[in-house]
């Protein structure tokens, strides 16, 4: 006779009768049978659909935009830090990083940066404040021509942050279990982490941090009563926020913070504690009730930068100083408008920063170099930063072949796979692929639509001349005279002199960016995705008549051809005696129905300078190459997957990487100028830059728009 288990005693006939059946048929156990079945030694559990506590593994490079740092005039000796323009060369520069926190915090757990991160000594402290409001409004109100623009938050924003809660409770808890998970594995063993929630979701985190965490590293739980908000309804008005703190180790930095007295406080005190040692110069200490902290209000307000869940820099600073030292490395995963790298930098604090939202990214930039300039005003050290992605490497990620097959199982794996990407672009773009029902089959061309032929571009490198050319030479030969182009990316400085070219010929050809929402099914399915137009930048040198070596930038002209959302639609749902205001074919307008129904349109966008938010200038582009560290015997932007990589609890042991040129460079911001909430003027020419010596270079010249999209262009320069 076999065995019987010991547990199976604790089961009575009918019920080990009826767990039988309930397996034979495939249905769920019952929950209390766990305990009774299983070894488990966890009394109190978090349960909800889908749960695992499987990560993701992906692991990419960063592909390095700009690298940011306001010129020091003096550099205190430091000269191994900083070239001769007092532009730091050397260290840390801090990370804002845009894409999906997921496979940043994947990359950054088991890629080449977390060895600067420990380098740097390791990540000491993290604050988040993640999207736990199931009704938040991510949009933005943009000033133009003297109006507010509604801008609504792009399809990633909304996928992200709306459709975590498409389950409910259940897919919101997915999303940031995951996270911590991968957070937990990043921090340093003396770390300290602080979770900003409110009553809709801080039970549910809670429970997770005890299991992620442990409840012996349970610190605090921080009640922030803040100002504003407070509506009587048919319930107490909520007055708080809830901050989690949780510890990694054992130990954690904590510098007590304390509250100074006032003037009858104090000789209260002294009269009350004769003979007791009382602190009257310091104060209490503050405790885990903070009501002194408001939120910013008023239009003057320096901070606000206009995101409604923006938190006051007086958290972050009491959160940063209590819970880090000077140098050490803090850390946002949902930046927002920027404040923790803000506050970070200003107290002399290393950081890294990430988000979803591109518009997010661009505030937190000017944010960060409004910071810079403070600081190099009053003399205080600063560090340089560096604005990362994933980019084309997570388009690699995305058509990425695993297990193990032979190479020609590969290339044919990767063709099918680059053949169902293209598929899922045509469906995005509304056309019909070209060999289904209702088009005809052609080598070359990928769909129609609307009477246009549609070509998709390279998906891992920018669409080139030779591309283009070949485009006109295939319309040619089949005397097709309209084209649409689709491309991640677009060579600088090919447009719109080809366009021209093409016309020439009697060919109209319409470049179109692929947005990053073509990687969600969802977006896809709902037909949500836009194709944007291509924007053009025209710049010119101005020299200066009396140094040869000395040149300037003007910003000429910039064209946009947005449209956002269908003008019928909205005009249709203004209600009567209301104005709005919609974006289409390029410029803005202000629409208002009276209470007739008439509608007017006004026009916002008088010039085309109303459409650049922020232009900045590298004057010698071409002097820093973008270089990446990659797995040792992988090619750049190959995509690794590091199955069961640990967090280390010693030494840290990563697989060895190597250096490679990706072809690309890096976009040094050595001017900009841009408008802030309180100013709306802008700049239109550079400040006079002076070459070593002379030759010929290449200006690299950035715009981004209203919007937080960005347009380069390259202007070449002769001097001396």
């Amino acid at each position: 006779m076999a065995r019987q288990d010991k547990k199976t005693y604790d089961l009575s006939e009918a019920e080990q009768r009826d767990l039988f059946t309930l397996i034979q048929q495939g249905k769920p156990l019952p929950e209390r049978y766990r305990f009774i079945l299983f070894e488990d030694k966890r009394e109190v559990e978090l349960v909800w659909n889908g749960k695992t506590r499987d990560v993701c593994t992906t692991v990419l490079p960063f592909q390095t935009l700009e690298h940011i740092d306001e010129p020091r005039i003096e550099t205190k000796m430091q000269s191994e830090l900083f070239d001769n323009r007092g532009r730091q060369m050397k260290g840390w520069s801090n990370k804002l990083i845009w894409g999906d926190n997921k496979l940043i915090l994947s990359s950054l757990k088991a890629g080449p940066l977390r060895q600067q991160i420990e380098d740097a000594g390791g990540l000491k402290l993290v604050y988040i404040d993640p999207p736990f409001d199931v009704g938040a409004d991510f949009s933005m109100d943009i000033e133009i021509g003297g109006e507010t623009f509604h801008k609504e938050p792009n399809l990633l924003e909304q996928i992200a942050y709306r459709d975590t809660w498409g389950r409910g409770a259940d897919s919101f808890i997915s999303m940031i279990y995951e996270r911590l998970i991968l957070i937990r594995d990043l921090m340093a063993l003396d770390a300290t982490i602080y979770v900003h929630c409110d009553y809709r979701v801080n039970s549910f985190i809670r429970c997770a941090m005890d299991e992620i965490f442990g409840r012996d590293r349970y610190q605090n739980e921080i009640i922030w009563t803040y100002n504003g908000g407070a509506i009587p309804v048919s319930d107490f008005p909520r007055k708080h926020d809830t901050i989690l703190k949780y510890s990694r180790g054992e130990t954690h930095t904590f510098n007590t913070e304390y509250r100074p007295y006032n003037e009858l406080t104090a000789k209260r005190m002294l009269s009350v504690h004769k003979g007791v040692m009382v602190d009257i110069d310091r104060g209490t200490p503050v405790t885990d009730w903070w009501t002194d902290i408001k939120v910013p209000t008023g239009p003057a307000n320096k901070e606000k930068v206009g995101y409604p869940t923006q938190k006051p820099e007086a958290l972050l600073e009491r959160i940063i100083k209590v819970s880090s030292n000077p140098g050490d490395l803090v850390a946002d995963f949902f930046i927002g408008s920027g404040t923790t790298a803000a506050v970070a930098e200003k107290l002399g604090r290393k950081w890294i920063a990430t988000d979803l939202g591109k518009f997010g990214i661009h505030t937190t930039r000017k944010r960060l170099i409004g910071a810079q300039r403070q600081l190099n005003a009053e003399g205080k050290d600063f560090r340089a930063f560096e604005v990362l992605n994933l980019g084309r490497y997570e388009r690699q990620a995305y058509l990425s072949i695993g297990g193990r097959l032979t190479s020609e199982q590969r290339t044919q794996a990767l063709a099918q796979k680059e053949r169902e990407f293209r598929d899922l672009i045509l469906r995005a773009y509304k056309a019909t692929p070209l060999g289904a029902e209702g088009a005809t089959q052609d080598g070359f061309f990928h769909g129609v639509c609307n009477g246009r032929l549609v070509v998709i571009g390279p998906i891992n490198l920018p669409v080139g001349r030779l591309f283009v050319e070949e485009v006109i030479t295939e319309c040619r030969k089949r005397g097709a005279s309209r084209v649409d182009i689709l491309a991640f990316e677009f060579e600088m400085g090919l447009f719109p002199a080809v366009l021209e070219e093409a016309r020439s010929k009697g060919i109209e050809l319409i470049p179109k960016y692929i947005p990053a929402e073509v990687f969600d099914r969802r977006a896809v399915d709902k037909g949500q995705v836009v194709f944007h137009d291509i924007s053009f930048v025209e710049a010119t040198p101005r020299y200066v008549r009396k140094s040869k070596l000395a040149v300037s930038i003007e910003l000429t002209d910039f064209s946009v051809y947005y449209t956002q959302g269908a003008a019928e639609a909205a005009i249709a749902a203004l209600r009567d005696g209301k104005s709005g205001v919609i974006c289409e074919q390029g410029q803005l307008y202000k629409i208002t129905k009276d209470k007739a129904g008439v509608v007017k349109r006004e026009r916002l966008t008088k010039h085309w300078t109303d459409w650049v938010d922020y232009w900045a200038v590298d004057f010698d582009y071409l002097q820093r190459k973008e270089i990446i560290k990659v797995p040792v015997g992988t090619g750049v932007g190959d995509v690794a997957t590091l199955e069961g990589f640990e967090p280390p609890q010693g030494e840290l042991k990563l697989p060895e990487f190597e250096e490679r040129w990706t072809g690309g460079y890096i976009f040094e911001n050595e001017w900009q100028s841009f408008r802030s909430r309180l100013n709306r003027d802008l700049e239109l020419t550079s400040a006079v830059h002076t070459y070593e010596r002379a030759g010929r270079y290449t200006v690299a010249v950035k715009v981004i728009d209203i919007f937080g999209n960005d347009t380069m262009t390259l202007v070449p320069v002769s001097v001396g």
